[in-house]
């Protein structure tokens, strides 16, 4: 599969046809990683880190060979969970040394478990927003009956606005100096806890597309875009820097990760942040056709067969449904991409178990046919398949397990 930058909305020219002919042979869905675009996406993601250390988002991958295979690379290191029976399962059968969760657990038996693996336990490090996150733990496994557990602050990385107000994810509530440090005291004070690190997620800006394509509405709505990014990235170097250093008198952090694929850029300027997290931007989901400073190779794609040929203009895929997380809305969807010119049934849209597709290029098709389609982000096509089909050089190289083929299923 060849990859050439364009500088219209598809960011890549990418010969489907390609790939359809290298896993003709293969039942659908199919589920395909071209090599090559995989690799200019490693190369751009390191570049645009500038240096610091990418830590790897596994949420948006669930392929652990691939995750192996980017950790030995230079300019990666440790991973972004986002279970913690995931992060121990890493640890322990992967060997990953340093694998934050990116998320708070409840779940007692998965604490208890980290705390019986002795292993997994110098490895993995917990997230937390609350003393009642530090009561649940001790309720677990008491102090007394476990080595010192590894945690971190959730550190909320949201804008407080004039006028608008709250900008960002709901996440944390550690906001302000105050309230990290009473929780980093916290911390410090409970026997069998350690506090190693922060994290800080600007979803505003790492998330948020800033170049949509529409009318004149939505050229202003980019430009407020891009104004509030840069206020919020301005605003969050200064008081994340301040928590930080006034942290650092407390505790010995090990690491302070921030970030996304869409905020490498503006989080490599914040000097208080030691990794920077990105997933979605190795397979180059849809979702960042919508952003002006980088445009990551269409690695992946998945291909359904068409089952039905139900009138002129119209065929039938067998499933399709694999919607992104977030809110609901059309750019949640797959796009379907090869061949060009189909398009959703308005009504109907993309199905868990059939996707009626309509348009000219319809009646080229003939049930058995593949139609290839995008995804949005990343996760939620491993979810999907039990396998990845790597293809090189127009054919079939490798077929690696997803996390659900290796018998996993974490949420």
């Amino acid at each position: 599969m060849t990859v050439t930058l364009q500088r219209s909305r598809s960011a890549y020219d990418v010969d489907w046809s390609a790939i359809g002919r290298a896993v003709h042979h293969l039942d659908g869905p199919v589920v395909a990683l071209d090599r090559a675009a995989f690799e200019a996406n490693v190369a751009d993601l390191r570049r645009r880190a500038g240096g610091v250390p990418i830590r790897v988002a596994s949420k948006s991958l669930r392929v652990r060979s691939v995750i192996d295979d980017i950790l030995a690379r230079d300019g990666f290191a440790g991973v972004l969970a986002y279970d913690l029976d995931e992060a121990i399962w890493l640890a322990t059968t992967s060997g990953i040394t340093d694998v934050l969760v990116g998320y708070p657990s409840a779940r007692r038996g998965s604490i208890a478990a980290l705390a019986a693996d002795e292993v997994a336990a110098g490895r993995v490090t917990m997230l937390v927003d609350s003393v009642d996150h530090l009561d649940l733990i001790d309720a677990a496994v008491p102090a007394g009956s476990r080595p010192p557990l590894r945690v971190a602050i959730d550190l909320d990385a949201s804008l407080d606005a004039p006028v608008v107000g709250h900008i960002g994810v709901r996440r944390s509530p550690v906001h302000s100096l105050d309230d990290a440090l009473s929780l980093a005291r916290a911390i410090v004070a409970r026997p069998g806890l350690r506090l190693v690190g922060v994290m800080s997620y600007e979803a505003q800006v790492a998330g948020v597309g800033d170049d949509v394509d529409g009318g004149w509405q939505t050229s202003v709505r980019n430009t407020m875009i891009r104004g509030m990014q840069r206020v919020s990235m301005a605003e969050l170097r200064r008081r994340r820097g301040t928590i930080i250093g006034a942290l650092r008198e407390l505790a010995d952090l090990e690491f302070v990760n921030a970030g996304g694929t869409g905020s490498l850029e503006a989080t490599a300027t914040d000097s208080s942040v030691t990794d920077i997290a990105a997933g979605s931007g190795f397979f180059g989901g849809h979702l960042f056709d919508t952003y002006a400073h980088f445009r990551p190779a269409p690695a992946v794609g998945f291909g359904l067969q068409v089952v039905r040929r139900p009138g002129r203009g119209v065929v039938t895929c067998h499933g399709g449904g694999w919607i992104a997380s977030g809110p609901p809305a059309a750019d949640r969807l797959p796009l379907p991409v090869w061949p060009p010119g189909l398009r959703y049934e308005p009504r109907e849209a993309a199905g868990e178990v059939q996707t009626p597709l309509i348009g000219d290029a319809a009646d080229s098709l003939a049930v058995g046919d593949r139609v290839w389609f995008r995804h949005t982000k990343s996760g939620e096509v491993a979810e999907h398949t039990p396998e990845i089909v790597i293809v090189g050089d127009g054919t079939v190289v490798d077929t690696v397990p997803t996390y659900r083929g290796e018998g996993k299923c974490f949420l």
